[in-house]
């Protein structure tokens, strides 16, 4: 269920997903609130499941993670226990960013970050070609990433 955001939580919002270490006073000036009634704020968007958690996002050129491939995946059969198991697997698997079940010629996309095609290639041969039930993987490799954002496009809500 989507929760109704007022202009002063959609600015919250904004404001954390930009960066959230901001200090509550600091936050409080950019939305024009006084520091309880903000942290009042925050505490309830917590509460209602609109923020999950705060993060902290790494550059991976730097800490030795630059290759990104997405992978196509279909399954042998679209039952939902082979689906549920699929899913369960791979949901350990460090090196899976994003996982999302699709429509259309395939069952899953999935992320994966890894230091090298060799890396690569072990984590096809070791964890993604040993789990049964897979009919067909497709590789894509990323050149270059030309946008990356974590953060969701509020602007949209309030203009309903």
């Amino acid at each position: 269920m989507a929760y109704l955001l007022d202009a002063i939580d959609k600015k919250i919002l904004e404001a954390l997903q930009r960066d959230a270490t901001i200090s509550n006073i600091e936050l409080a000036e950019k939305v024009c609130l006084s520091a309880s009634p903000c942290s009042r704020r925050v505490k309830n968007l917590y509460e209602q499941g609109l923020i999950k958690g705060a993060v902290t996002l790494l550059e991976p050129n730097r800490v030795g993670l630059p290759v990104s491939v997405f992978i196509q995946v279909t399954l042998s059969h679209q039952v939902k226990k082979e689906l549920q198991a699929f899913e369960a697997t791979i949901s350990n698997w460090p090196e899976i960013m994003e996982c999302y079940l699709m429509t259309g010629e395939f069952d899953y996309l999935l992320r994966v970050v890894v230091p090298d095609l060799y890396a690569y290639q072990e984590f096809l041969d070791q964890k993604l070609t040993k789990f049964m039930g897979i009919g067909h993987i497709k590789s894509s490799f990323s050149l270059k990433q030309v946008r990356y954002s974590t953060e969701l496009p509020l602007e949209q809500l309030l203009q309903k």
